[in-house]
């Protein structure tokens, strides 16, 4: 099964991806870790992303796809997926179903960990002090859940018309968070 997560930063994706991963036997695609690995290996890709980055610019829709593709077309994660921080656009989406359409897949399942700001303004005080994230502080955490809050009508819209959202509290402890998404995706894989 594809699995979609989505949720503000702070949200708690990460340890719930993970979670994801590693009970249901999963692979998790992070389009930051797929850029990342770009860069690492030197690749011509990777140099062209690196100073994409290093200049301020947004990686383009269309080298993030291609990315995507080399990911889903790979034979070893057919419909083993946990897309996370992706799809970030309804555009984005609609290149994500044509993707996995052409090898075969589609979505299964489609996550959203709601949170109030103030739950996020504290996590990610939390994971500043234990983590020592630089791009954690209050003031960028605002940003970015504004940012998150104003993109993602669209694309969450959308996937409630599919009937494929489903709304989990992300204001509940990580263990009660855990237990809803399994109960929610052993639903569906019945």
């Amino acid at each position: 099964m594809n699995i979609v997560i989505f949720g503000p930063p702070g949200a708690g994706k990460g340890t719930q991806s993970k979670f994801i991963v590693n009970k249901f036997k999963l692979h998790q695609l992070s389009t930051g870790d797929l850029l990342r690995n770009e860069i690492a290996n030197k690749t011509n890709l990777g140099s062209k992303i690196s100073s994409i980055i290093n200049s301020g610019e947004l990686v383009s829709d269309e080298i993030v796809g291609n990315l995507i593709e080399k990911f889903i077309s790979n034979g070893l994660y057919k419909n083993k997926i946990i897309f996370d921080g992706y799809p970030r656009t309804l555009i984005q989406a609609k290149n994500l179903d044509f993707l996995l359409k052409k090898y075969d897949q589609k979505i299964d399942i489609v996550l959203k960990l709601s949170v109030s700001l103030n739950t996020v303004k504290k996590r990610i005080l939390e994971r500043q002090t234990q983590e020592n994230r630089g791009d954690d502080n209050e003031e960028v955490a605002v940003k970015r859940f504004k940012t998150y809050e104003n993109s993602s009508k669209d694309l969450l819209d959308y996937y409630e018309r599919s009937d494929l959202l489903k709304v989990i509290n992300g204001e509940a402890g990580i263990s009660e968070i855990s237990t809803e998404i399994s109960d929610l995706i052993e639903g569906i894989k019945g």
